[in-house]
């Protein structure tokens, strides 16, 4: 991708490390949080990928159509399982996103990969940075603590909402894992959204 060499390799960190947790978050106990967390461990690692500046490495021609054909089969999966959970309808923008970065690199000419700018469909680009803008705001709404004071009735005190309660819950029903952390979850798909961002702004 084009940008600065030391944004570039932060964002390569950035989505390396996210993929990394996804692959943690597969050691769930519950059946479709493996199967998000493969999905989105492999959007983490195809963006890392990526984001690595051309000045460092500058993928062969024919990798692009196999990104493209490998996030093509990720977003037919995630279309698939749109039918019965409308929420995958992100992993379906995602993995959209990532065939239309695959493939306008892959029509680009060579010497385009080492400029700033020019690649894509301008009207195509912004829509997705519109979304992806939007989304990471809504995340980042979501991750801000809920806990809430609420005063008791007739006794002074206060008792707590969110945060509190769901400590006390899971004091009672044993460790939440890390692959089953809904937080750690959202700080995930956070993280994709900001490098998905700052990939579609360097296009």
């Amino acid at each position: 991708m084009h940008g600065p060499v030391s944004a570039a390799w932060l964002l390569v960190a950035l989505c390396a490390a996210t993929g990394a947790y996804c692959l943690l978050r597969m050691r769930s106990g519950v059946e479709e949080q493996r199967r998000a967390a493969g999905g989105e461990a492999l959007m983490g690692f195809g963006m890392a990928v990526m984001a690595v500046p051309a000045a460092a490495f500058s993928p062969p021609r024919w990798a692009w159509p196999v990104y493209a054909a490998v996030f093509g089969a990720a977003a037919l999966r995630a279309l698939w399982a749109v039918r019965g959970a409308p929420r995958h309808v992100h992993h379906l923008v995602g993995a959209s996103a990532m065939v239309y970065m695959a493939v306008a690199m892959a029509v680009a000419p060579p010497g385009a990969h080492h400029a700033h700018g020019g690649a894509g469909v301008p009207l195509l680009t912004g829509t997705l940075l519109v979304y992806f803008t939007g989304y990471v705001l809504l995340a980042g709404a979501r991750l801000v603590p809920a806990a809430v004071a609420v005063p008791a009735s007739g006794s002074g005190a206060r008792a707590e909402t969110g945060v509190g309660v769901g400590a006390g819950a899971e004091g009672r029903a044993g460790a939440v894992g890390w692959g089953d952390r809904p937080e750690l979850a959202r700080a995930c798909r956070l993280s994709m959204g900001i490098g998905m961002v700052a990939m579609l702004l360097a296009m």
